[in-house]
């Protein structure tokens, strides 16, 4: 059995320093793995960037994070990768990354995804360039998690994880207004999940939503929002070579 940590949405900043960390050295006792599901800090910014390493940095379990919206605010995004990559932390966009555990191979395919709407209801690449450009990049994000989750089942993983923020379906928008979905996360993630394969989803960035969810495939999808989950992390437990998540 496979236990996967995730948390999102956690928001530091410069007071911030030591407020996750006695739960996250429990880690060993409950999970193989951290995921962290975009906004890890307020406003994008370096300092910020340095709190978040301090948390997890030396932590005895591998740490695999997405950058969120507000980790982009600031304008750095490179520069708050540099600092989280330094600290231990596997950032990923459009890439993937494999985790040993206890034999089996845990692969993570990770990016920050983007807004658009749902099926139905959605954007599409028509009319004004800006318009165009808005849904192109969701695409291009989508495009790469498809990419990076075909090539870890190349690769020889037992169990493939998705790990963005925004969201890949409205069931885990629930509770949200509806005006909003569309900034909230994109039915392309979970075409890109459902034709790549994947035995689980995670993402963050709906605060107010709820935590279950499932893609038209079949694959669990969990809301890891902090203000969701309430707790500095969950834990999903994964059976290798099988289409199951449960929480504990």
């Amino acid at each position: 059995m496979i236990r996967v940590a995730a948390v999102g949405d956690i928001h530091m900043g410069t007071d911030s320093q030591g407020v996750l960390r006695p739960a996250f050295e429990t880690l060993p006792d409950c999970a193989d793995l951290l995921l962290l599901a975009g906004d890890l800090t307020r406003h994008g910014t370096p300092q910020e960037a340095r709190v978040v390493a301090r948390e997890v940095a030396g932590l005895p379990v591998p740490v695999v994070a997405v950058l969120g919206n507000h980790d982009h605010h600031d304008e750095k995004p490179e520069e708050v990768t540099a600092i989280l990559r330094e600290a231990g932390v596997r950032v990923l966009e459009g890439q993937g990354t494999v985790v040993e555990v206890e034999g089996a191979r845990v692969g993570v395919a990770g990016t920050k995804g983007f807004g658009g709407g749902f099926v139905g209801r959605s954007g599409s690449e028509f009319g004004e360039p800006l318009m165009k450009e808005f849904i192109r990049y969701t695409r291009r994000c989508a495009e790469g998690l498809g990419a990076s989750l075909r090539g870890l089942a190349e690769d020889g993983c037992d169990v493939r994880v998705a790990l963005t923020h925004f969201a890949p379906v409205p069931d885990t928008l629930a509770g949200e207004p509806l005006e909003i979905y569309p900034f909230l996360g994109s039915y392309l993630l979970a075409e890109a999940i459902d034709s790549a394969g994947a035995e689980l989803a995670v993402h963050g960035h709906a605060h107010a939503g709820a935590e279950h969810g499932m893609t038209s495939g079949g694959v669990p999808v969990r809301n890891v929002a902090q203000p969701v989950i309430r707790k500095a992390f969950n834990v999903y437990h994964l059976q290798a070579r099988a289409r199951t998540a449960q929480p504990t």
